[in-house]
């Protein structure tokens, strides 16, 4: 019986690996990933420390110094969703062996497991982001221009704006991303300040979705960006998130396949559950603009860079 000879290790891995190569929200250089060991099933719930802050004093060398006792802050990550495949197959031994078990079927559901979680991810940084972060609506000048009017703001001083709001919570420079819509894209395609990372000649890239360079971000693409949502005028809004890694966190695992006989018919069966949960762990290195439009430049003037003289 063909089912006699599945591996479901084999497919776990194979398919977690097509999973990470597509994601962009819970990437492990967006989002730390550190607690997916601790994942049993769905429903569990993952206790992460942080410590305070200690005090700094002012040295008296002839006064005895002094220790604190550190606090620590419990947050909980709850492994709260699942996502399942399941489908039928004539015989398990051929898509177990074709094309690396079975290519095109586990990178079709590795896509869907990735878009489903990707998109739940995206909606908690909306949401986590620090309220002092938000940028709120911005028209963004599309189609490469830098030549801004009234109500207008190119797309680099959108990613100035964000680095500033990162910037007063001391948050750290290292790693700072952002997660665009192609409509961001093509508004940045002819502006020279932004640089392509596929012309950079750096090697060191490896994040998902990364195209970009510029103001301080690697500037990633995704169509999971999420909408504002709600009832007001910008409900249809584009949110574009900035942080910096560690801000969020992110658990998955792959926790059954499992094969089998089709009870009624003459073929065989593959399914498969991936559980995760996610939670903004520091909402200070998170950051947010809603985009209410690309439009074509309407002004005579370059838009300067933030508190520079006008020209």
């Amino acid at each position: 019986m063909s089912v006699a000879s599945f591996i479901p290790e084999l497919w776990a891995a194979k398919l977690l690996e097509k999973y990470d190569e597509n994601l962009v929200y819970t990437q492990p250089s967006v989002a730390n990933r550190d607690y997916e060991g601790e994942i049993a099933n769905q429903g569990d719930t993952v206790h992460i420390n942080q410590i305070g802050d200690p005090d700094v004093r002012t040295y008296d060398r002839s006064q005895d110094i002094t220790f604190d006792d550190l606090g620590t802050t419990d947050q909980e990550l709850k492994i709260d969703q699942g996502d399942y495949f399941a489908f039928y197959v004539n015989d398990v031994d051929k898509v177990q062996a074709k094309g690396e078990l079975g290519g095109p079927a586990l990178t079709r559901a590795s896509l869907q497991l990735r878009r489903k979680s990707d998109t739940f991810a995206g909606g908690l940084l909306k949401a986590g982001a620090h309220a002092d972060n938000k940028l709120g609506r911005q028209k963004i000048v599309s189609g490469g221009t830098q030549m801004a009017g009234a109500g207008q703001i190119t797309a680099y001083d959108v990613l100035v704006e964000l680095g500033l709001k990162l910037d007063d919570q001391d948050a750290p420079e290292e790693g700072r991303y952002v997660v665009v819509d192609p409509g961001f894209i093509a508004a940045v395609a002819k502006d020279d300040r932004f640089m392509r990372v596929d012309a950079s000649g750096n090697s060191d890239v490896r994040r998902n979705g990364v195209v970009y360079r510029a103001a301080g971000f690697d500037i990633m693409r995704t169509t999971a960006v999420p909408k504002l949502g709600g009832s007001g005028a910008g409900k249809d809004d584009k949110v574009l998130i900035a942080g910096v890694p560690g801000a969020f966190t992110f658990a998955n695992q792959i926790l059954k396949t499992e094969a089998g006989r089709r009870e009624k018919g003459f073929d065989d069966f593959v399914k498969g559950l991936n559980v995760y949960g996610a939670k903004v762990t520091i909402p200070e290195g998170i950051a947010t603009a809603t985009v209410e439009a690309y439009e074509p430049g309407t002004g005579s003037q370059m838009v300067v860079m933030a508190g520079s003289p006008t020209p």
